[in-house]
């Protein structure tokens, strides 16, 4: 045990940061840790996992998140920490059990000294007839935080632990209000509590390790200047995601985790026109726009082999069009092949890039469906795309109704791992800025900035996802006819 501890404090001297070691020196029996996002919280703790289980004498850690695939990779970093330390364990298994009649998938490793490290849905049920320690990740995002609580204390009678970590979701969040009363009243005497910004984290280290990891040399600008990007991207939401201040405006929608475990390699192509573009002559606009689209947007489309489904959040200026295409599957699924950005576009042209993207697909039998957000400025280019594809393109108004009724179909579809946005920070502070207000996800009167720094955004990529989704399930491939009544010869109209 000694070696162990040894063994592992060399490696913590050299890896860890000071926050991170002030963490692992905390054996209080409950102990919560809010935090800002990225700062190596559960990559620690699953080497205090490790230590445990392989200890003599040591405890299971029954690791439970609200995603698998975060579950997974905390079970998955034990693994490494523990060849990292020399220490006899298995290879991670993946298990089906059980629960209350339904199949859930477990993540597992056994470790000689009997113990085992095991991750699991955040059910209070999966703890019933369990011993050892519970860690709660991301624990705010939990529909069930407070069952989920009472459960895992249950194990505190024969000597285990409870361990929260969480960034904020919102000042009514349980989570939240756990830790005010902690602070506010005796039942802090119960708990140790840690805090850390992202501030904190930065003063103690945190980008000289991401340095040190992508092989780059630290200087003090370069730091200055990976604090601001990351200030840019969170705009509105730096309290939240970087100060650890939970929001007064509502829970989050989208929490981070989830869209870091749902984000995937899908190409950006962003077109920003300068100003004198409008004024230039009209057959020389169409040309750019069609030269722009046969070097960027068709190679892409002539890809497809399942039909096309789109979403087209609108603007003129100010904040971004953004368009979102994506290509049913073979297993019926919208899986993302693009993502286009565009800024302070005329209105002719937004239209001649839609209807041709439209027109593409459609002569190789290739359209599925695209809804156009057809709420003020959007509303002509709406209907004159509804009109050429009927049954194919949709006008969308935005409305609180539609936020509610189809947000959270592309919330599901995400924890569901059947959709997936691009791994792009820009468009992940969209999705953080949708807002639960009132039991109903809202785009709240905030922006996020823009890449250049100098533009900013209002959400618009989620709301690009939310009208693909739409697009899915709603348009018709192969639309009923239109039938449009004829006056009769007697009936007069009416002049104005």
């Amino acid at each position: 045990m000694a070696a162990r501890r040894k063994k592992a404090d060399s490696a913590a001297s050299e890896i860890l940061l000071p926050y991170q070691k002030a963490w692992m020196e905390d054996k209080a029996e409950q102990k919560i840790w809010e935090k800002s996002r990225r700062i190596g919280a559960s990559w620690i703790e699953a080497l205090y996992s490790v230590l445990e289980a392989a200890a003599s004498g040591g405890q299971n850690t029954y690791y439970i998140s609200y995603d698998k695939d975060m579950t997974r990779q905390f079970v998955e970093d034990s693994a490494w920490w523990a060849r990292l330390l020399g220490e006899a364990a298995s290879d991670v298994q993946e298990c089906i059990i059980q629960d209350e009649g339904k199949d859930i998938t477990i993540f597992r490793i056994n470790f000689d000294s009997g113990k085992e490290i095991v991750g699991m849905p955040s059910r209070p049920h999966v703890l019933r007839s369990k011993q050892g320690r519970v860690v709660f990740d991301e624990a705010a995002f939990s529909p069930e935080f407070d069952e989920v609580i009472k459960a895992a204390q249950a194990l505190l009678i024969w000597g285990g632990q409870l361990i929260i970590l969480s960034t904020h979701n919102g000042e009514d969040n349980p989570f939240n209000l756990l830790i005010k009363r902690i602070k506010d009243t005796d039942e802090g005497k119960y708990w140790s509590l840690h805090h850390t910004t992202f501030d904190d984290a930065i003063a103690d280290g945190l980008y000289k390790k991401i340095c040190l990891k992508q092989g780059r040399k630290w200087t003090a600008k370069s730091e200055k200047e990976f604090v601001a990007k990351i200030r840019g991207i969170y705009a509105d939401n730096l309290d939240e995601e970087l100060n650890v201040i939970p929001n007064r405006a509502g829970s989050k929608y989208f929490p981070r985790p989830l869209l870091d475990r749902r984000s995937a390699d899908v190409p950006i192509v962003r077109l920003e026109l300068s100003g004198d573009f409008l004024w230039e002559a009209a057959d020389r606009k169409r040309e750019k726009i069609r030269r722009w689209l046969m070097s960027e947007i068709y190679p892409i489309l002539g890809a497809f082999s399942g039909h096309m489904f789109g979403g087209m959040d609108f603007a003129r200026s100010g904040d971004l069009t953004i368009i979102w295409l994506a290509e049913e599957t073979e297993q019926k699924t919208p899986a993302l092949r693009l993502s286009i950005e565009i800024r302070n576009c005329p209105f002719k042209e937004q239209e001649q890039i839609v209807m041709s993207i439209l027109d593409f697909c459609r002569q190789r039998n290739r359209l599925g469906g695209f809804a156009i957000d057809s709420r003020g400025n959007g509303q002509q280019l709406g209907e004159t795309a509804m009109l050429e594809y009927p049954g194919a393109a949709v006008q969308v108004m935005l409305t609180t109704g539609i936020y509610a009724e189809w947000l959270p179909k592309l919330r599901t579809y995400l924890e569901e791992n059947i959709f997936l946005i691009p791994d792009d920070e820009y468009t992940k502070a969209d999705f953080g800025i949708v807002t639960l207000k009132n039991g109903v996800p809202v785009i709240p009167d905030v922006h996020t900035a823009d890449r250049t720094g100098k533009a900013k955004r209002h959400g618009d990529s989620a709301v690009a996802a939310m009208l693909l989704i739409y697009a899915w399930l709603e348009c018709s491939l192969d639309p009923a006819p239109i039938y449009v009544p004829v006056r009769k010869k007697k009936e007069k109209a009416f002049v104005w």
